[in-house]
C-alpha cells in the first residue's frame, strides 16, 4: 500500500470516496474530430454507430472522501485499451472492455487539484461551480476567469435496478506532462436513474466551450443519468509505455501506447 505526500498531507492508497452525487449526459460526436482532439495522449477513441465516438459530460459533488469535499466537471471519451486492435469497438463498449480517457477535469479545491495532478496525472484545473444536485432536474454551471464554459441540465429518468447499477471497475486514462497513465477506478452507484435524451447543454464563450463546439455540441444527448449516492475507489496510476513506429507511405512518426 503506497502513500503520497500532497501539500504536506499524507494520502494513503487506495483513495476512497464514501459519498458523492453526480449527473451526466452522454453524446455521440464525430470520431475523426475527437481523435484529433486527443491525439496528444497516444490513445485511440472507440468508434461506434458508424464514425461516431462517445463523449460524456459530468458534474460531480464529492461530499465525503479522502480528498475532502469539492466539485468537479469532467469531459471524457471512451477509448480502446492500450494495444487493442481497431476492430470490435462496439462489442468492447457493450461488454465493458474499454477505457475512459479524462480529457478535461476542472475542480474547485486546491488540495484535490494537487492530488489529482500529482498522484494520477489527471488534468485538473481550478474553476468556479454553481450546481444543484437535488430535485427532478439537476443543473450545473461551470465558469473560469469570469467566463461561462458550460451549463448542463439533466432530467431524472427511470430508476435503474440495483443489480444493473452494481459495482463496476474500469480503466481511467489520463495524460499530463507528456505522460499517459492508467488508473483502476471502482464505482458503486446507488439510487441511479437514467433516460434517453433528457439533457440541455449551453456553451459559453470560454476556449473550452469552443473546443466542445468543434465536436458538434450542443446536440441531443443519447443518455442522461443521475446518481444520488456514489462511492468510488482510486488505485495508484501506472504509466503506459510507448514506442515509436514508422508508417509506410508517410513522412511522419506515430506513437502507439501499450499496457
Amino acid at each position: 500500500m503506497s502513500t503520497h505526500t500532497v501539500l504536506g498531507r499524507q494520502v494513503r492508497m487506495p483513495v476512497r470516496i464514501r459519498l458523492a452525487h453526480a449527473f451526466l449526459a452522454t453524446y455521440l460526436v464525430p470520431a475523426a474530430a475527437t481523435q484529433r482532439l486527443i491525439d496528444y495522449s497516444g490513445l485511440r477513441v472507440l468508434r461506434v454507430s458508424g464514425d461516431k465516438a462517445v463523449c460524456t459530460l459530468v458534474f460531480v459533488q464529492y461530499v465525503d472522501g479522502d480528498l475532502g469535499p469539492y466539485h468537479e466537471f469532467g469531459v471524457s471519451f471512451m477509448v480502446a485499451h492500450a494495444a487493442a486492435p481497431p476492430t470490435g469497438d462496439l462489442r468492447a463498449l457493450l461488454t465493458g472492455r474499454s477505457g475512459v480517457f479524462i480529457h478535461r477535469l476542472p475542480v474547485d479545491g486546491e488540495f484535490t487539484l494537487a492530488a489529482g495532478r500529482g498522484i494520477w496525472g489527471f488534468p485538473k484545473e481550478l474553476a468556479d461551480f454553481a450546481v444543484e444536485h437535488q430535485g427532478g432536474t439537476r443543473r450545473g454551471e461551470l465558469h473560469q476567469d469570469g467566463a461561462l464554459i458550460a451549463e448542463l441540465t439533466a432530467c431524472r429518468g427511470l430508476p435503474i435496478p440495483a443489480r444493473r447499477s452494481a459495482t463496476s471497475t474500469f480503466d481511467a486514462y489520463s495524460h499530463l506532462d507528456g505522460r499517459t497513465r492508467r488508473t483502476p477506478w471502482h464505482m458503486e452507484p446507488a439510487a441511479m436513474r437514467a433516460r434517453l435524451g433528457g439533457a440541455t447543454l449551453r456553451l459559453g464563450a470560454h476556449p473550452l466551450a469552443a473546443e466542445l463546439a468543434t465536436l458538434g455540441l450542443p446536440r441531443r444527448a443519447i443518455l442522461t443519468a443521475t446518481i444520488d449516492r456514489l462511492a468510488m475507489t482510486f488505485d495508484d496510476a501506472t504509466p503506459v509505455a510507448c514506442r515509436t513506429e514508422y508508417h509506410h507511405g508517410t513522412a511522419r512518426l506515430r506513437r502507439r501506447f501499450f499496457g
